[in-house]
């Protein structure tokens, strides 16, 4: 079953142009949904508590708000992937600079004052950590969504037959057995939902770059 071009994800130019009208509502909320989980990954992957991960969650949004007026969609102007990698990082380094200071830090040397010995434990934008960890959960936020794309296109039974072999490492002849099926129907599952996701990602990679 192939997927309705017209059912998906906004495109990033067109989704974010509407982004500048604060008023529409439908459209902050799909920036939401599209983004959230990536924000609070990479929070969460730098070392902020789950509170604090929520916190730059709504934070960057908030920031994105403001700031959007200001951003160019024209793709000559950089792309907004690494716009809001910058406002991120910036609300994360926000969260540990509001931790109070631990006495220990005073220790670290002679001339660091608790508030020196903190900022020196933020994570540094220009390291290739933390451009790592965005990577990472940027993919990761991708299969996700894609996921969720295609799950609402195949039947249950179909999108469980793939599930199970492809993200729970179940042999084919064990989900057959499982569920009740032919072996092929399984093999068939797998190869037509894989190539969906795989269809799924390539759109949205373009989509949200």
């Amino acid at each position: 079953m192939p997927l309705d071009p017209h059912d998906t994800i906004p495109t990033r130019r067109s989704l974010l142009e509407r982004l500048k009208n604060w008023e529409d509502q439908k459209s902050w909320l799909e920036f939401f949904n599209t983004y959230w989980k990536l924000i609070y990954g990479v929070a969460r992957q730098v070392g902020l508590s789950d509170a604090e991960a929520q916190d730059v969650v709504q934070e960057t949004l908030v920031a994105v708000a403001k700031k959007m007026g200001q951003f160019k969609t024209d793709p000559a102007h950089g792309s907004f992937k690494s716009w809001l990698l910058l406002i991120t990082r910036r609300r994360i380094n926000d969260q540990f600079r509001r931790r109070p200071p631990r006495r220990d830090f005073a220790r670290v040397r002679s001339d660091a004052t608790p508030r020196t010995a903190t900022l020196e434990k933020l994570p540094d934008p220009a390291t290739p950590a933390l451009e790592t960890i965005w990577q990472e959960e940027w993919e990761q936020n991708l299969v996700e969504l894609a996921l969720e794309k295609v799950k609402q296109v195949v039947s249950s039974k179909q999108f469980l037959l793939f599930y199970q072999q492809t993200f729970k490492d179940w042999s084919a002849p064990k989900v057959a057995k499982q569920y009740g099926v032919s072996l092929a129907r399984v093999y068939m599952a797998k190869y037509r939902v894989s190539r969906m996701l795989k269809h799924e990602i390539k759109k949205l990679e373009k989509q949200m770059m």
